[in-house]
């Protein structure tokens, strides 16, 4: 774990209030409008103000701001409520602050309200850094844009939660399998709010970020229920603490690292697409999925051009190289993500490489808007898909 990530995890927990975010394109200015600063969402009002601002007025505060802990810049808390607009926002931060450019853009940003008009910020850039941060929160990529919860508290609705409980009932062994935790998140919600094969295909984007969401309510439901009486009993040794803290990290890391995969081949199936995952290609690669599946591709006499290649990363700022040399045969590569943003100079990067990236629907928007048009959307890969196999031979 990287120092900044320790001191970033440290402030967080002595905060009184504290908040993350991917850096959006908006942030920087690289979305065509004219706004200024880091954009908060209402929901983290009590981060910036004790209240909710009237609208019809703009209002300010102005607080002091220590980054990374190596400088401190005397910044403002802006609503902005005059006219049309109605938005909270993050502004000044003096002649040349290097956070709000466009090569920032997809860093996780993270405020802490440590006292009075002090916070304390910080800009965790690696792929490596972010999801350690997240695993120490039990957090995930759709949970950014928020306060951060330290509690652990389960929010879910009372009719998906009931859903949970008895799971975890009829559960025999201390945590399930990454495959069985997301098959019975998916479970859970669809048979809470109604869920049919036909939502599911009509629209993949908002069920695949729900399926994520339930999860990850599933997984802190049955983390809280099996470690609140343990957490609650003094550790006899610093070694039994440390062991105790090593495997909920690890069991945190893991399901996180396979929750995209499952439901991704979830939303595959039900749109019956033909595919297999994890094939092994040249030289025991793995890549995640390959269209229409591993006999396509290790046959020399079907079209090259009818298959399709997807990996899936919750975040790819670093490792969207990993996949240039998974499948020899498919020179194009396709990168789902759940990356919220990813700077114009790495995108140009990326798309000079043949790496085409995919992404929820509500995330096209944090992107650059010259690349807005290029990257897909879940429901128009599975479109995408569907026209390469047309009637694949037997």
């Amino acid at each position: 774990m990287s120092e900044i990530v320790t001191f970033a995890i440290e402030s967080v927990l002595r905060s009184k209030t504290s908040f993350c975010k991917f850096i959006s394109a908006n942030d920087a200015g690289k979305t065509g409008g004219h706004q200024e600063g880091f954009y908060i969402p209402k929901n983290s009002i009590p981060l910036m103000f004790d209240s909710p601002r009237p609208k019809g007025i703009n209002d300010e505060k102005f607080i002091t701001i220590s980054w990374q802990k190596k400088f401190e810049t005397h910044s403002r808390f802006i609503y902005y409520g005059q006219g049309t607009r109605n938005e909270y926002r993050l502004t000044r931060f003096g002649k040349g602050f290097p956070y709000l450019t466009d090569e920032h853009v997809g860093d996780l940003f993270i405020l802490c309200h440590i006292g009075e008009d002090y916070y304390e910020g910080f800009i965790l850039e690696s792929d490596d850094d972010i999801e350690e941060f997240f695993t120490a929160f039990n957090i995930s990529s759709g949970d950014t844009n928020r306060l951060i919860d330290k509690s652990n508290v389960v929010t879910a609705p009372d009719k998906i939660l009931l859903c949970f409980k008895n799971y975890l009932r009829t559960l025999k062994t201390e945590f399930p399998v990454t495959f069985e935790l997301a098959l019975n998140a998916r479970f859970c919600y669809n048979s809470s709010f109604g869920i049919s094969d036909q939502v599911i295909i009509n629209h993949p984007d908002d069920t695949l970020l729900n399926w994520l969401n339930a999860e990850f309510d599933l997984f802190k439901t049955i983390e809280n229920d099996r470690y609140s009486s343990r957490i609650q009993t003094p550790f006899k040794t610093v070694e039994e603490l440390i062991e105790c803290a090593n495997t909920i990290l690890n069991r945190r890391k893991s399901r996180a690292g396979k929750s995209l995969e499952h439901h991704l081949t979830e939303i595959f199936s039900k749109s019956e697409l033909k595919f297999d995952a994890q094939v092994v290609t040249e030289e025991n690669k793995r890549p995640d999925f390959i269209f229409p599946g591993a006999g396509y591709y290790r046959d020399t006499s079907y079209d090259p051009g009818r298959l399709v290649f997807l990996a899936a990363k919750t975040t790819c700022k670093d490792r969207w190289r990993q996949v240039l040399n998974e499948a020899d045969r498919i020179p194009e590569k396709h990168l789902f993500t759940l990356q919220q943003g990813i700077s114009t100079n790495q995108l140009t990067e990326m798309y000079n490489y043949n790496v085409k990236l995919v992404v929820p629907k509500p995330y096209v928007t944090c992107f650059p808007l010259p690349f807005q048009d290029r990257i897909l959307t879940l429901e128009a890969f599975l479109t995408y898909v569907k026209g390469k196999q047309g009637v694949l031979p037997v």
